[in-house]
């Protein structure tokens, strides 16, 4: 008779929801019910920042630069796809952000607009364009490039799009943070890759799980502080029901639109399929340490709260479209 623990774990693996985000949602619940106080908060912050930067630093120490600069020859491919992630998707978040402002509140639209701000995912973008059958080498360079580029890209965007309200403060400290948090130690993971590289590469397991605990923390953190200063009673039922629904019309549309002008642009089904996966992708793990460098005040909690919604939907629904794509290439190519 299996274990408990088997059962537990073969449920999970066949549930459409995501266990890292279920760690998360189990995070939140724990930051409602239990938030770092005192001390242990202030203690807290400074882990958290020890966190960030070595998230990062990991992120230097995967991407190869030589697989950057090897893919670049497919310019048009990349351009295409950070044309959705870093132009087509900071143009929707700024029409959709007055239009929903009415409906789930200045804070949450704030976070509607920032999660169309960040990077695409890496992981889960290749692995869709993988399971559709689609061009893998291609996505892999342009989910890296997207992470790359958002590094800088992402704040930049933050400051010239987002306003000073709802808690959003852009200045020559939160500058500073963004070079010592993210920037330094990416560059110092790209600088140590060839000593290290190899390590992190043998202990895949060890380091994605420093991956998720250094988001699981900064979650924690991020809605202690919310808990604290009472965003729960910014923020009820409807509105959280209302950020769910915008998101699957967002990941839908997005969807729809990077599949109808890719093949307009004459690429062909590969292309497209690489197109869809990387360019409709939003980062949890790249958004919310960004956020909380960038934001301050209670409204961090409300911030991440539409990219964590809309990371799970988005998951699902690729996971559906991905899955559609390999039968019917399967049922293409079968005599």
């Amino acid at each position: 008779m299996p274990s408990p623990l088997a059962v537990a774990r073969g449920l999970l693996s066949r549930s459409p929801v995501d266990g890292f985000v279920l760690a998360i949602l189990g995070t939140v619940v724990l930051a409602a019910f239990l938030p770092a106080r005192g001390d242990a908060a202030d203690v807290l912050d400074w882990v958290v920042v020890a966190a960030i930067a070595l998230l990062f630093f990991l992120y230097g120490t995967r991407l190869h630069p030589r697989e950057a600069l090897e893919g670049l020859r497919h310019w048009r491919l990349h351009l295409t796809i950070l044309t959705f992630t870093f132009v087509v998707f900071p143009i929707v978040g700024l029409v959709l952000r007055p239009l929903v402002e009415p409906i789930v509140g200045g804070g949450l639209a704030a976070g509607l607009l920032f999660l169309c701000l960040v990077p695409s995912t890496v992981q889960s973008s290749i692995a869709f364009t993988s399971i559709a059958r689609g061009n893998v080498p291609g996505a892999i360079v342009s989910a890296s490039a997207s992470n790359i580029l958002g590094v800088a890209l992402t704040p930049l965007l933050v400051v010239a799009l987002m306003t000073t309200q709802n808690g959003v403060q852009i200045d020559a400290t939160s500058v500073l943070k963004i070079l010592g948090q993210i920037l330094l130690p990416f560059i110092v993971g790209q600088l140590a890759r060839p000593w290290v590289g190899a390590f992190f590469s043998r202990h895949a397991r060890a380091t994605k799980l420093v991956d998720r605990g250094s988001i699981v923390l900064v979650v924690y953190s991020a809605f202690s502080e919310g808990v604290r200063e009472g965003i729960w009673s910014m923020v009820d039922a409807s509105q959280v029901v209302a950020v769910a629904a915008i998101a699957m019309v967002l990941v839908a549309v997005m969807l729809v639109v990077t599949r109808w002008v890719p093949r307009r642009l004459g690429f062909d089904r590969a292309d497209v399929i690489a197109i869809q996966f990387c360019g409709t992708k939003k980062s949890l793990a790249t958004g919310l340490p960004m956020a909380t460098v960038l934001f301050a005040g209670p409204t961090v909690g409300l911030i991440v709260l539409p990219l964590m919604i809309f990371h799970q939907i988005q998951l699902i629904m690729c996971s559906w479209l991905a899955t559609r794509y390999s039968r019917d290439s399967e049922a293409v190519t079968a005599p």
